[in-house]
């Protein structure tokens, strides 16, 4: 082992001891085929899905599905889907980046409060800010109000990744650029955002899949995508046949999304000098763009936190007159908390072995795993919610129909993508270099293990959590059909409200849901802002 391939973690990943003096060639590993077919059974899990479609395709027969994909029906919910994708992607890509520079790179004033309530939006429902919006202006609607309010909920998904980025990059290519004449533009152009290409791109992919298998925002502001055909076809026209053709042609965008990102890996990565040096980076001091920078932030957050949030706040006060049951509102927020924490907590533990084949062991065969994990993004809820029903009917004797244990692991396969994006983040961060010294020096597999990976992989499994908590918290197409009988979630009890426009009783589920959602976005924030300081504890601890 040479010094440089130590810091550039470029050693293959294994668990087991180190070779003796004497013994193979250093570089020279055994295959971890343990953790090899531990990643393909998740693989495969999440699989089910798309078997379900295939199946029923298969049943229908092969001209018939093409004959219903064949439509203009199908034209129009492409033309619809791709164009919103388009915008949506673009200006998360701009807000995420841009908010991303001004608390990581300048003097922003209260520049951690801003990091804070610049991710809080996350937690806030897509359908309970299209609710927001749509009940307090009916010209929130349509192709507009559906830009307007994705955007304003998926930003954060490239802000996180990008404040990450350019917090960990090496602040000495940027001196270098300044030091061969490179204006400030030239410079923030061709290395600060080189260095973060892969972050923004990796959340913008994040943010066209989320968005793709969207159905309540979509529902209320009126615009047609896939998804709310698919839903119109599966629940009002039970025209199953129709709706697998429409769910096929879903995931074949979605693979023309994920296909675009590897050409983008390789490109643009974060890199410094020595792993082990974690320089402080020097800010930009903003002068008299100082007012302008708090007032676009401000307005930022007024109009994806304040908007909802107070939209609620009224509908709540203008019907505390109308008959509400406490006794309903109380139990919908105890089965969502137990039914997210248990679901982000399978999530998270089934995306560990992933991330780490992923980012140890690069190869087609680990690269083809992680990529066919983010297909489930794509897949509405009611999709994944028929798929697991189905086969419990015909394989199962329909145990588990209707029941918690089916609906938490709908959401563990619904959100894995996000637990494996959380966890992967920790480990890349893990200097592989450092497990081969300790492995180097007789230590054993599981003790480096807990002693070097699991400081620096144990905020990413936070934040996973976090991740899968939040999504769960907030799903609902899945929840309509697998909740257990008798049983309401916040995110139901909201929707029968709103169907019915009765905006007060619906108003106080809604701000259960931003409230507990908004304490793990928090531990998201502080996860970004704490990663490079437990990357240096975890270089002392080893030195």
């Amino acid at each position: 082992m040479t010094a440089t391939a130590a810091q550039n973690g470029r050693l293959p990943f294994r668990f087991g001891r180190a070779e003796e003096p004497g013994g193979a060639r250093p570089g020279r590993r055994r295959r971890p085929t343990g953790l090899l077919w531990l990643s393909i059974l998740v693989a495969a899990v999440l699989f089910l899905p798309l078997a379900f479609l295939l199946v029923e395709a298969a049943g229908a027969g092969v001209s018939q599905v093409a004959a219903l994909i064949d439509r203009q029906l199908t034209v129009q919910l492409l033309w619809n889907t791709v164009r919103l994708g388009a915008v949506v992607g673009v200006l998360c890509a701009v807000i995420g980046t841009g908010t991303a520079w001004l608390t990581e790179r300048t003097n922003l004033p209260g520049r951690r409060a801003w990091a804070v309530l610049l991710v809080v939006p996350l937690a806030i429902p897509d359908f309970v800010v299209s609710f927001g919006w749509a009940s307090l202006s009916t010209s929130v609607a349509g192709f507009r109000g559906a830009v307007l309010v994705m955007t304003l909920s998926l930003y954060p998904l490239v802000y996180l990744p990008v404040a990450a980025s350019l917090r960990n990059a090496d602040p000495a290519q940027e001196e270098v650029a300044r030091s061969l004449g490179s204006g400030p533009l030239k410079t923030f152009w061709r290395v600060t955002i080189g260095q973060a290409k892969v972050a923004i791109l990796g959340g913008c992919l994040l943010v066209i899949m989320v968005m793709l298998a969207e159905y309540g925002a979509f529902e209320i502001l009126g615009y047609q995508t896939f998804t709310t055909e698919i839903f119109t076809e599966f629940s009002l026209s039970f025209d199953i046949p129709a709706a697998c053709a429409l769910s096929l042609v879903l995931i074949v965008l979605s693979l023309l999304v994920l296909s675009a990102d590897p050409g983008a890996r390789g490109r643009g990565r974060v890199s410094r000098a020595s792993r082990t040096a974690q320089r402080a980076v020097r800010r930009h001091r903003l002068g008299p763009w100082t007012v302008p920078a708090l007032l676009l932030a401000g307005a930022l957050v007024g109009l994806a936190l304040g908007v909802p949030v107070g939209s609620a706040a009224y509908w709540w006060a203008a019907g505390t007159s109308q008959p509400f049951s406490g006794t309903s509102l109380l139990s919908a927020t105890g089965y969502t908390t137990a039914y997210s924490a248990c679901a982000a907590a399978i999530a998270t533990a089934l995306a560990l072995p992933v991330a780490i084949l992923a980012v140890r062991r690069r190869g087609r065969i680990a690269h083809l795993i992680e990529r066919s994990t983010y297909l489930v993004l794509a897949m509405p809820g009611l999709v994944i919610a028929l798929s697991l029903s189905y086969f419990s009917e015909r394989y199962g004797d329909a145990i588990g129909y209707q029941t918690a244990p089916m609906l938490v692991f709908a959401y563990a396969i619904m959100f894995f993508p996000l637990a494996l994006v959380g966890v992967r983040a920790s480990v890349a961060q893990a200097p592989a270099g450092l497990e081969d010294v300790a492995r180097s020096l007789g230590q054993r597999r599981l003790t480096v293990f807990w002693r070097v990976t699991r400081p620096l992989v144990t905020p990413g499994l936070a934040a996973a959590f976090c991740l899968v908590f939040l999504s769960a918290v907030t799903e609902l197409t899945a929840t309509l059909i697998l909740v257990p009988t008798g049983v309401q979630t916040l995110a139901t009890q909201f929707w029968n409200y709103q169907q019915n426009l009765a905006y007060g009783q619906a108003a106080p589920f809604a701000l259960l849901m931003i409230a507990i959602a908004a304490v793990p976005s928090y531990v998201l924030g502080r996860f970004f802002d704490r990663m490079p300081t437990e990357a240096r504890k975890a270089v002392r601890a080893t030195g």
